[in-house]
């Protein structure tokens, strides 16, 4: 019983929080899609209801004609389940109205109860674990809401653009101070999902790897520190940047973070509160890998006491996070409210800092499998193992992260160009 109402709980706990979250928008909010890798808030709410028919529902024979109605627009890219609409086209969808997708989110999470509630004891188990990633897989999309929102309303003309957040804005206190890095000593050690309980596939299998010594910047690089760069001809001199990146400096015109307006002389930021004053101290973030990479090599080939510095490797973040004891430090995650990065906390004793929350970080690693590595069976074999090309790994959590979503363990990645998540930076260099 216990086992069955901790189901219970943490299915309604994931699915209100995504009504919640929606409850600012208009209804015009709901179907805009400003590019390909932005998706409607409508298909977000449709798609992580899908999801919980697809993978559970439709196995305990719970399903209805709307279920493979709706299939083909709320599938992603889950080949096993058939046709999906292509990413780029999720805003051309009129149909279903925003009503009917809320009212099809009621008939999934009606049938979603009675399965958890009346499932004999052998199905509970298997119930157990596709319920668990049916709420990950929600929570990813919860945070997905928060940077596809902020894109949607930033598409907006600068005058008409509204703030999801109301009310002023805090503007917290920092102590940021110049970089120091912390070192840590090599050695071999154990990587991977080592504390234990539910985590994706990608974070398997636990397993043995050696680093030599290294060290890690105490903070994430901040704004007043990205100014430098870009006040050094940071976006105009190919020397600082990988070639792919250049060719993406070139075609897309970047000349400053996703997000940063020069208004007056003044640089400005669009924030989930509406537009801001650049605070200097505040963690850079919507970079690249690429604008990381250059901003690394820019450090290090301009600034002594920064020689050789460079971006972290995955698993160099996974030891100094795990035995710094990061997850004693207090972190900005979603649950705070902010939906902002915040400067280096006043007080704030464990180092290095800001390791969970405020901005995922990009390392220099390839999203490439674990020694060891096993895909989820079945149909959620396509989950994550078939994206291991042409990605990065970032570590660490956002501002928008749900706090009980996210471990030392944790591996997202996404192309190097993207800029829309709350991506930041943290150096660190060979002893």
């Amino acid at each position: 019983m216990e086992r069955r109402e901790h189901l219970l709980s943490m299915f309604r706990k994931v699915r209100q929080a995504s009504l919640k979250m929606c409850a600012p928008l208009s209804p015009e909010d709901y179907q805009v899609q400003p590019c390909e890798e932005v998706s409607p808030p409508k298909w977000n709410l449709g798609h992580t209801s899908w999801f919980f028919y697809r993978f559970i529902l439709r196995k305990h024979g719970l399903g209805l004609p709307i279920d493979e109605a709706f299939a083909h627009l709320f599938n992603s890219y889950y080949h096993r389940a058939g046709l999906g609409n292509p990413r780029g086209r999720r805003g051309l969808m009129t149909r279903p109205t925003v009503e009917q997708v809320y009212s099809y989110r009621e008939s999934v999470d009606e049938r979603m109860e009675k399965t958890i509630a009346t499932a004999d004891d052998e199905a509970l188990e298997e119930l157990d674990f596709l319920t668990t990633v049916g709420k990950n897989h929600e929570q990813q999309h919860q945070e997905l809401f928060y940077t596809e929102i902020k894109n949607i309303y930033h598409a907006n003309t600068t005058s008409l653009r509204p703030a999801y957040l109301q009310g002023p804005q805090p503007v917290l206190p920092s102590q940021a101070t110049e970089i120091e890095f912390i070192d840590f000593h090599g050695g071999t050690f154990e990587f991977g999902n080592t504390e234990g309980g539910w985590c994706w596939d990608n974070e398997l299998a636990i397993h043995r790897a050696l680093l030599g010594d290294f060290a890690l910047s105490d903070r994430l690089v901040t704004n007043r520190e990205f100014l430098d760069f870009m006040r050094d001809a940071g976006y105009s001199n190919p020397l600082f940047w990988l070639s792919d990146g250049w060719l993406e400096v070139e075609r897309r015109k970047w000349s400053a973070p996703l997000y940063w307006e020069n208004l007056d002389g003044k640089w400005w930021i669009f924030t989930l509160g509406g537009m801001r004053e650049l605070d200097l101290e505040e963690p850079v973030c919507h970079v690249s890998f690429y604008e990381a990479c250059a901003f690394a090599n820019w450090k290090s080939k301009l600034h002594g006491d920064f020689s050789g510095c460079r971006l972290p490797a995955e698993r160099e973040w996974e030891h100094a996070a795990r035995v710094s004891g990061a997850r004693a430090s207090p972190a900005n995650f979603a649950e705070e409210g902010r939906l902002h990065p915040a400067p280096v906390a006043v007080g704030d004793r464990v180092l290095p800092t800001q390791m969970l929350g405020d901005l995922w970080e990009w390392t220099s690693s390839h999203y490439e499998p674990y020694p060891g590595f096993r895909e989820f069976a079945d149909d959620l074999s396509e989950y994550n193992g078939k994206f291991m090309n042409n990605q990065r790994v970032l570590r660490g959590g956002s501002c928008a992260t749900p706090g009980d979503h996210i471990r030392l363990s944790y591996r997202n990645f996404w192309p190097p160009a993207t800029r829309f998540q709350f991506t930041g930076i943290r150096l660190a260099k060979d002893l």
